[in-house]
């Protein structure tokens, strides 16, 4: 057990990228007895961590998540800033209907992860596969923001062979290199039990870069995403502003795949929209604060839930989310009858 918890430490060292095992594994390792193996092995046990586990199907307490606090924190952190920059854009991509462009994005992100792995083993060169996702979904969305009219292809059309492409080419590649299928899954579906503070801080400087720009432009793209043929009488720059949206959207979806997963990242990038648009009559700003509160709950409530249930922690995240949705979708059911009742006994009265 020891060596499997050693290697589950070790995806805590600076650049590891996204954990490889369940946080119960790290529980484990965390709450292990100091004086024990890990002592000798110079593994990096957290010194205020107490108790020993005997076993890793021990369900980890809040307290050891307390103990163990300084090993989950970046983690938690950059889930909570992952949910709240992406429910933001959340927002433009559900009501743009841009969300195969999510979707893409994230499977080219995944494309860069298993290209950088097979660049690496052809080449011998060491090429980190979180900086492959960021690139190839910076590059997807470029290609994305194009008129894919001059050669012939409608929106929808481009998006379908993005998709499809990049998809089937991560599996290909994937399929070329079974030694690293561990670490490729880990990043695609998101398994970040730790997240190294180097990741944590550029997730952190990209999303406030993004979010600076995005509130500042707000109005412009607000009017260009949702009335375009008046923003062009007005003057505003649409196609720019279209382009730049794209570009925000990929470059914060592959810095969040980089650090989190890729199904994190596409869960929180299009579901919170989804759940400030069943909650929210009002402002427009409104719906993009709660969307961003939402994808901030997603993102440190699905890493809390896949500690306390040992589930991995992308799909903890994603599930949270759609749960988000549902509630969502449950209140504005019960606000919708609550109004027609109070309208049937005003008429009937």
């Amino acid at each position: 057990m020891i060596h499997h918890v050693l290697a589950v430490l070790d995806a805590a060292t600076p650049g590891a990228g996204p954990g490889n095992d369940d946080l119960s594994d790290v529980a484990a390792a965390i709450s292990a007895d100091p004086g024990g193996s890990a002592a000798h092995t110079g593994a990096l046990v957290h010194p205020g961590a107490a108790g020993h586990v005997d076993t890793l199907d021990t369900q980890p307490s809040w307290h050891d998540f307390r103990q163990g606090w300084a090993m989950y924190r970046e983690a938690v952190f950059s889930g909570g800033i992952a949910g709240l920059t992406l429910g933001f854009m959340a927002v433009y991509v559900v009501l743009r209907r841009m969300v195969f462009v999510s979707a893409a994005v994230t499977q080219a992100a995944g494309l860069g992860v298993a290209a950088s792995f097979w660049i690496s083993l052809q080449l011998g060169v060491a090429l980190d596969p979180a900086w492959g996702a960021t690139a190839m979904a910076l590059g997807t969305a470029v290609v994305l923001a194009g008129d894919p009219r001059r050669w012939g292809l409608s929106r929808e059309m481009m998006l379908g062979i993005a998709f499809a492409l990049t998809a089937g080419a991560a599996v290909l590649i994937g399929s070329r290199i079974p030694q690293e299928t561990g670490d490729i899954q880990a990043i695609l579906f998101g398994n970040a039990v730790v997240v190294s503070a180097g990741d944590m801080h550029h997730l952190l400087w990209t999303s406030v870069g993004v979010m600076i720009l995005q509130l500042w432009w707000f109005r412009g793209f607000s009017f260009a995403s949702f009335d375009a043929v008046s923003a062009r009488v007005q003057g505003l720059p649409v196609r720019l502003l279209d382009v730049i949206l794209l570009l925000s959207v990929g470059v914060v979806v592959g810095e969040v795949a980089r650090a989190l997963g890729a199904m994190p990242a596409f869960a929180m990038s299009t579901l919170p929209g989804m759940a400030a648009l069943l909650l929210v009559r009002g402002p427009l700003w409104a719906t993009f604060a709660v969307a961003s509160l939402i994808g901030a709950a997603a993102g440190v409530g699905g890493y809390l839930l896949a500690y306390r249930e040992q589930f991995s922690v992308g799909p903890a995240q994603a599930v949270t989310a759609v749960g988000l949705v549902v509630v969502a979708a449950l209140i504005h059911a019960a606000v919708g009858l609550a109004i027609r009742l109070v309208r049937w006994r005003r008429r009937a009265a």
